[in-house]
């Protein structure tokens, strides 16, 4: 079969049955093509390939220079086109089962504590016309953990503030419900004051966060803001929106919160996502460690 044949259902069946956006979509097709183009090369046919093919061509990979951590979402874009061919009778097996990925050492993404977000929104200049937008963005980013692409495109419509909680599109148009703060609640409530002065163009009418030209937001825009108001807070830390992401997730685990349940309320599919937030501050792993071990707990002879 030639390479167009399999491309044309594989991303059909990515957008249907896995209900993935265009970016992803056009992500997985780039990564499925490399492999293509390699076995074009090696003669070689997708529904006949064998595991020796893709670890000749996870190899390559590192040849040519991609990084490790490139490597791994290149192999996963691989593992999903093969579990499709054997989903859709292509092929009786699934030879990517046993294909392992490069090591690449757990990235621990930048944290905010409560107070450096409260030292965030302290720096904000509130007798500009933004000032309470942006203070609204940032609650809103701590306290419901959303993505900045989940951000812009929020809608009035999507805020049910007197039940407090708000409902959120995420990847693969999925839609789920969480909780919002009072705080967060109250900031865009004093941003709406502002929002009602303002002329909005047609059909941005129901966003919930504009520039002053009336029209919705775009990731760049929350990033340059974000960066600026670390800036003026004097946070030393390279931060992102992603960064009050990862800072609503570990205050959630470090509070107690089930991992399960902080899966679902950052919308992430698989729970291995999730586990980054497990990194506990190694002061706190050595005291509980001294605290709380049998073999360190003082006998009451005075031994150990």
């Amino acid at each position: 079969m030639e390479k167009q044949n399999y491309m044309k259902p594989y991303l059909r069946y990515l957008k249907l049955q896995r209900g993935m956006s265009a970016n992803t979509l056009e992500a997985y097709s780039r990564d499925v093509e490399k492999l293509l183009h390699y076995l074009d090369r090696e003669q070689k046919d997708a529904a006949t390939m064998e595991l020796e093919d893709l670890q000749h061509f996870a190899a390559g990979l590192h040849d040519i220079g991609i990084g490790p951590r490139s490597q791994c979402r290149i192999l996963s874009g691989v593992r999903s086109f093969c579990r499709f061919l054997q989903l859709d009778g292509f092929r009786d097996d699934d030879p990517s089962e046993l294909l392992e990925s490069p090591q690449i050492g757990d990235h621990l993404p930048a944290v905010l504590s409560t107070e450096e977000v409260d030292r965030l929104e302290a720096s904000i200049d509130l007798s500009k016309w933004e000032g309470h937008r942006n203070r609204a963005i940032i609650e809103v980013l701590f306290s419901c953990g959303l993505r900045v692409s989940e951000l812009v495109t929020l809608h009035l419509s999507d805020l049910f503030l007197e039940e407090e909680f708000v409902r959120v599109l995420g990847k693969g148009s999925k839609e789920r419900l969480v909780p919002i703060s009072k705080r967060a609640i109250r900031e865009l409530h004093l941003w709406f004051d502002d929002r009602q002065q303002m002329n909005i163009k047609p059909g941005e009418e129901d966003y919930v966060f504009l520039n002053r030209r009336g029209a919705h937001l775009t990731r760049t825009m929350i990033l340059i803001m974000i960066k600026q108001q670390a800036l003026e807070a004097r946070i030393q830390k390279t931060i992102s929106p992603h960064t009050l992401r990862h800072s609503f997730a570990t205050a959630l685990l470090e509070g107690g919160a089930d991992l399960r349940v902080i899966q679902a309320l950052l919308g992430h599919e698989d729970i291995g996502t999730t586990e980054i937030y497990t990194h506990i501050d190694t002061s706190a792993l050595r005291r509980a460690i001294l605290e709380h071990h049998p073999r360190n707990m003082v006998k009451g002879d005075g031994g150990l």
